[in-house]
């Protein structure tokens, strides 16, 4: 049965790579590059193990051609040293729909810019209504690297990798066992970064901020020692905190001490002499998605950029981090952009735009379809006084995994279409957060870790998708 997987998925990439048991060469880079797309296609949509093989063959070609997922933890550790400059903020860009055209769009800004200090980020959430899993959203990331002729190291990153807090409220150990599974199955896949996220049980119902932070930092660090016991040879894993949960009150120094103090405490009872976290997520007065109007624009909304410098400063004077980062700013105007790198904050989480791109530019006839489909499945978001443009604005995420062999099936010039919008979308932001020539930066600080694939991690039972209505993005 492998025998003849691995002879049709040859035959789709014509012939340009080869396979001797587990090892993969490319034997024709120009023909490979030309046809990858055609992997990528059956990684996402094939319901049998040719969907594992072509990732396996993904990842192991893109491995020979010099491309690698790797962890930014040094760039990071580099920043808070003052060796490397406050000259950017990385950009961590969650890419939804279509995932692989739009990492192509982004690596053809990353070309043209030499940038290298980039992150592709998935949310456990996400994983669920965008019908991604780990395995295949990476070999989305590095078959786009191939594609554009992008080398070197590649950053992906497991976002909000969250805690329910209704469901570890009626079983906790499902819940955080749950957690456990996604974080060692992301990465097997070459999530080399991960955001712990057990913010969604900080109680500000307790008298004082250690008490309200206390079930956070156990549960931060006993997650983060479980990465460090699973992080690859030569690889440390970077892995971010967050202090509360995005949409609340803005984060305050006492809160992030109190966080760090605890984490790190916490750490040293689980993972003696192992690293802790290389940043910090804070809050800043924006929400996931916005604030959506009832016309369905989105309602500017006011970021306290003065906690991200304070908080950054902190974290890297004091506990020994790169900085803090900055979530849901895709609703921040783009003028005030600038703000981020003026105000040292590390990394900026950036999603809903690109989603809302997809939308705008996919065909109208198509859009409809998947609205109607919503109107059925995702009736219960509709809440009392929504008007469509809000209903629409909100659940039309939830359309994205079920029309997602519809949208590999858009005719070419559509998704050209659509990839152009996007590469200038990544243009802008590039440029606003300081990315040209940050590829020597990377090269000077990121060790060169090239880890293998296994194949068991890519040939077996697929993952149930799971309720994550109540997560971030």
């Amino acid at each position: 049965m492998s025998d003849q997987i691995i002879k049709e998925l040859l035959e789709l990439v014509d012939h340009s790579l080869s396979v001797d048991g587990k090892t993969v060469k490319v034997l024709d880079e120009a023909k490979f590059r030309k046809n990858i797309g055609k992997l990528v296609e059956r990684s996402a949509l094939a319901s049998d193990s040719s969907s594992g093989w072509a990732r396996y063959l993904i990842r192991a070609a893109a491995l020979d051609l010099g491309i690698y997922p790797a962890s930014i933890h040094e760039l990071y550790m580099a920043r808070g040293r003052g060796d490397a400059p406050m000259t950017f903020t990385t950009p961590a860009f969650n890419l939804r729909a279509l995932s692989y055209h739009a990492a192509c769009a982004m690596f053809r800004t990353a070309n043209k810019m030499n940038a290298g200090a980039f992150i592709f980020e998935l949310a456990r959430s996400e994983m669920s209504y965008t019908a991604q899993r780990p395995s295949e959203y990476a070999a989305n990331i590095l078959a786009a690297a191939v594609a554009e002729g992008f080398s070197g190291p590649v950053f992906i990153q497991g976002d909000h990798f969250q805690v329910s807090a209704k469901k570890y409220k009626t079983d906790p150990q499902t819940e955080l066992q749950a957690v456990r599974d996604l974080t060692i199955e992301a990465i097997e896949a070459g999530f080399f970064n991960i955001d712990v996220d057990t913010s969604t049980l900080v109680d500000i119902e307790l008298p004082t901020i250690p008490e309200q932070q206390k079930l956070n930092c156990e549960l931060s660090a006993e997650l983060s020692a479980l990465i460090r016991e699973h992080e690859p040879k030569g690889i440390t894993i970077s892995i971010g905190g967050e202090i509360g949960e995005v949409g609340t009150n803005n984060s305050t120094e006492p809160e992030l001490r109190a966080y760090m103090d605890g984490y790190n405490a916490e750490m040293k009872k689980l993972a003696p002499e192992k690293p802790g976290l290389s940043k910090i997520s804070v809050l800043t007065g924006t929400s996931h998605g916005g604030t959506v109007l009832a016309d369905g624009s989105i309602a500017k909304v006011s970021i306290a950029f003065d906690v991200l410098r304070d908080l950054s400063r902190v974290a890297r004077h004091e506990y020994n981090m790169g900085g803090t980062v900055q979530h849901g700013a895709s609703t921040v105007a783009e003028e005030n952009f600038h703000h981020f790198v003026e105000n040292e904050a590390i990394e900026v989480h950036l999603a809903t735009n690109f989603a809302t791109m997809f939308f705008d530019n996919i065909p109208t006839d198509f859009k409809q379809e998947m609205y109607a489909w919503l109107d059925v499945n995702s009736a219960g978001d509709r809440k009392a006084g929504m008007t469509d443009e809000q209903f629409y604005y909100k659940a039309r995420k939830n359309a994205i995994g079920p029309f997602k062999a519809k949208s590999y099936a858009l005719p070419e010039a559509e998704k050209a279409k659509l990839g152009a919008a996007w590469e200038a979308q990544f243009d802008k932001l590039f440029h606003l957060l300081g990315m040209k020539d940050t590829k020597q930066y990377v090269e000077k600080f990121i060790p060169t870790v090239k880890i293998a694939p296994h194949l068991a991690d890519y040939v077996k039972d697929a993952v149930e998708a799971e309720d994550v209505s109540d997560l971030a993005d």
